[in-house]
């Protein structure tokens, strides 16, 4: 077993502690090697002026470690190219990311969320150019057992270290050009439901001296873990992006296609999101992926406003249904999507059509890891029974 520490997985002011405990003056050149690390993905000690012994020691101690590439698929869109990479890690689980091509945005056009204050029909776009998003998993797999999602099918194999979870951008960035401007946590698995290692990767993406992610760039998105939000609040403060991924506004209909909601409900996560501390111009994302027949309906639109009303201003991410193998509903038509947007406005939310990405490659919302994962030993943790009826 490697024993060397993944400097992808340290801040720098904790390499520069391990380097001063296990290296003769190894604090010196540490700010080097930092940054060196996400800019080249590699220990670079190259024209350090370092000594035989002090070259062998950093490499005795500490490693970079980029996860090996698997397959690569490609969707052309409005926008640009959806790309999907696997990642294959040092013990032969995959995961996936996507880069995700996205029209600019202003910071800030006037618009009030879901409160009701003032509505307008979506966020207006910046005039060219484009930035581009990188979703990145936190598991191998999942267990929140989401009906609507392939991930969730396969059960939780294991969790990723925060090393694996940074690797991911460092990894992309170095072996296929990926440069996001923007990284969301929305790929495999359940964010909070490893927590120490996504509260070490947020440390290290938005350390200045290695990645040096602004939080604002950064986004947790949750299938609505209370407890979990509570412990991220005191670690993140107010100026980290958290986005919950809602699907039904009222606990009977969540708890059928969403089984973690049984263990607390949609009151203890309200009160949750309700204590997060507000920047200027903070706004909740209310994912809201629309599956025909089970969440499209006007009185559906009606408690997403009851709900926004209790946590704050909020806007309503609108997500058409892709459907993978296993599918729980077909895709919804333009027409269903339009006319459910229609009932949001009249409830006073606001709303962005989410664009449909990588569907065609299973890179969409709730496709990853839907042609299966490799996992390491053992069987995955199988994922919570669904017991799902429509019928009402």
């Amino acid at each position: 077993m490697d024993k060397r520490a993944d400097i992808l997985g340290l801040d720098f002011s904790r390499l520069r502690e391990l380097a001063g405990q296990r290296l003769p003056g190894g604090k010196g050149v540490a700010g080097t090697v930092y940054a060196r690390a996400f800019s080249s993905g590699s220990l670079d000690l190259g024209g350090l002026g370092l000594s035989e012994r002090n070259l062998r020691a950093w490499e005795e101690n500490f490693t970079v470690g980029l996860l090996a590439p698997g397959r690569r698929e490609f969707e052309e869109g409005e926008f640009g190219t959806t790309e999907k990479a696997a990642l294959i890690m040092s013990d032969g689980a995959e995961i996936e990311c996507v880069l995700i091509p996205m029209p600019s945005r202003p910071g800030s056009d006037g618009a009030r969320g879901c409160d009701g204050a003032q509505r307008r029909h979506g966020a207006r776009r910046r005039e060219g150019g484009l930035r581009s998003t990188l979703c990145v998993s936190s598991q191998v797999g999942c267990r929140m057992g989401c009906v609507f999602c392939e991930t969730g099918r396969a059960g939780l194999t294991r969790n990723l270290s925060a090393a694996e979870i940074v690797s991911q951008l460092v990894t992309t960035r170095t072996l296929f050009g990926w440069n996001p401007g923007n990284i969301v946590f929305m790929g495999m698995g359940e964010p909070l439901d490893n927590f120490e290692a996504l509260s070490g990767a947020l440390a290290v993406l938005t350390d200045p001296r290695g990645a040096a992610f602004s939080w604002e760039r950064l986004t947790v998105c949750t299938s609505g873990n209370a407890e979990g939000i509570a412990a991220l609040r005191a670690v993140a403060g107010s100026r980290l992006n958290l986005s919950l991924s809602l699907n039904a506004a009222d606990d009977r209909t969540r708890s059928r296609i969403m089984p973690a909601n049984r263990a607390a409900g949609l009151d203890a996560l309200a009160e949750a999101l309700r204590s997060w501390p507000r920047r200027r111009n903070f706004a909740f994302a209310l994912n809201w992926c629309l599956l025909p027949g089970i969440n499209d309906r006007r009185e559906d639109a009606w408690r997403v406003a009851e709900f926004a009303s209790r946590v704050g201003r909020s806007i309503v991410n609108l997500i058409p249904y892709n459907p993978g193998r296993h599918p729980v509903a077909p895709a919804p038509t333009e027409e269903e999507v339009m006319r459910f947007a229609a009932f949001l406005e009249e409830a006073g939310c606001l709303v962005k059509r989410r664009a449909g990405k990588g569907g065609r490659i299973m890179a969409a919302c709730g496709q990853l890891g839907g042609s299966g994962h490799r996992g390491t030993d053992g069987p995955a943790s199988a994922a919570p029974a669904s017991d799902v009826s429509w019928s009402t």
